[in-house]
């Protein structure tokens, strides 16, 4: 895009603008998988030590620190609940385009070639479930976490992906993004449907009414995020306000986002907006909700804790069993009864990692498990369990992408 008169004055009377140019620099690293997951499991460890030194409590006050302006009307929101509800909407807006841009030129434009992941996707959410219900079954409370196994986080598994397999066939891993995209949209719908205790109808019906405009001036071609950006705060405030997950607004925002190429060739809406709010997302939202989210007490008697609790079990087996069972057995199954087709470039094998990959379902699994919840202790020890599931489906799924990358080196 060409720059103005105004701009280009300032670049002749200072030519480099180190900041801006490392500014740019770094906004350009996060929009690669790879470090977004570096930077989110730098803030996970961060948490984790913090919450397991002498000075832990101050990480407990900083998480429950109330931040709820009384003319917002939001009712009481500490630090925590701004970083699930408000940040986190940014990152499932971004999984919303995902999921357009795989509708309109993806893997999801074709039904044939669609349905082996969203089939996968979909037993992978089932699964899981099941599995959880199963172990957790005569727990007091129990039954409102099935949920918690069934999501896989898409930016730790497209980075544990991306620095495991180097050479990773690019179908594969467009089966794990749309894979990942169909079960955040599942994820989405469950919080929308079984979390949500109570509705504020006129709220919620002005949300939907702002998100209708969104959708309208999308539609319309508008392009100035003058229009988008209070349109999209007013709409999170709503739904927010409606007793509904404010992430579904992110989502439903994200999904509504024009695609649509434009006659002289410039970035669509949807690619103007991933581009901005992706470095937003990949180095602030996720980071501070992982930040704010995994600080868990790791000692011995924490650990034994998890070992005990039958909630925490369900959650480790539904992550690591359920999720490999579901994804490998929904994708074999489909493609045995000719509902889908297995690509040349794809094999079982680096499927069957996918699906040990599927395991790590570390935001998302959060953000329900907080929503499921409520007594901390309980909701300390689902945490854990998510950290450790995620570490163990990490772990056996990098085993099984070396040994892939060994084959096809010695196959090419």
């Amino acid at each position: 895009m060409p720059r103005s008169s105004a701009t280009r004055r300032v670049a002749a009377v200072w030519p480099f603008r180190p900041t801006v140019r490392y500014g740019r620099q770094v906004a350009e690293a996060l929009r690669m998988e790879t470090v977004g997951g570096i930077v989110m499991l730098v803030a996970t460890v961060a948490a984790l030590i913090w919450a397991n030194t002498p000075w832990s409590s101050a990480y407990t006050d900083l998480q429950k620190y109330e931040v709820s302006p009384g003319w917002l009307d939001l009712g009481h929101m500490d630090v925590q609940h701004w970083a699930s509800g408000g940040l986190l909407a940014v990152f499932f807006f971004i999984a919303g385009l995902e999921l357009r841009e795989e509708l309109t030129h993806g893997e999801l434009r074709d039904p044939r070639d669609a349905a082996l992941p969203v089939i996968a996707a979909a037993a992978g959410v089932a699964m899981p479930a099941l599995i959880f219900l199963a172990v957790s079954a005569g727990e007091p409370g129990a039954a409102r976490g099935w949920a918690v196994p069934t999501a896989t986080d898409i930016a730790f598994a497209l980075a544990v992906l991306a620095v495991t397999f180097s050479s990773c066939p690019a179908p594969l891993r467009a089966f794990l993004l749309t894979l990942a995209v169909v079960d955040d949209l599942i994820a989405i719908t469950i919080i929308a449907l079984f979390y949500t205790d109570e509705l504020n109808w006129p709220p919620l019906a002005a949300g939907v009414v702002l998100i209708g405009v969104y959708g309208l001036l999308q539609y319309r071609g508008v392009r100035s995020p003058w229009f988008y950006v209070p349109l999209a705060v007013l709409a999170w405030y709503c739904v927010q306000r409606s007793g509904i997950h404010a992430t579904v607004a992110g989502v439903a925002m994200g999904m509504l986002t024009s695609s649509k190429e434009t006659p002289d060739e410039r970035p669509t809406n949807a690619e103007r907006a991933d581009h901005v709010l992706r470095p937003f997302s990949a180095g602030l939202c996720v980071p501070i909700f992982a930040f704010l989210s995994a600080g868990v007490g790791l000692s011995g008697s924490a650990l034994s804790a998890v070992g005990g609790d039958r909630v925490a079990l369900g959650v480790v087996a539904g992550l690591v069993i359920g999720k490999f069972v579901g994804v490998l057995g929904g994708a074999w199954t489909a493609v045995r009864l000719g509902l889908a087709t297995l690509g040349e470039e794809l094999h079982w094998r680096e499927i069957a990692g996918v699906a040990l990959l599927a395991g790590v379902g570390f935001t998302v699994s959060l953000l329900i498990g907080g929503l499921a919840y409520t007594d901390p202790s309980q909701f300390e020890r689902v945490t854990t369990a998510v950290l450790i599931a995620s570490l163990l489906a990490s772990a056996a799924a990098t085993v099984v992408f070396r040994r892939r990358m060994r084959v096809r080196a010695r196959t090419d």
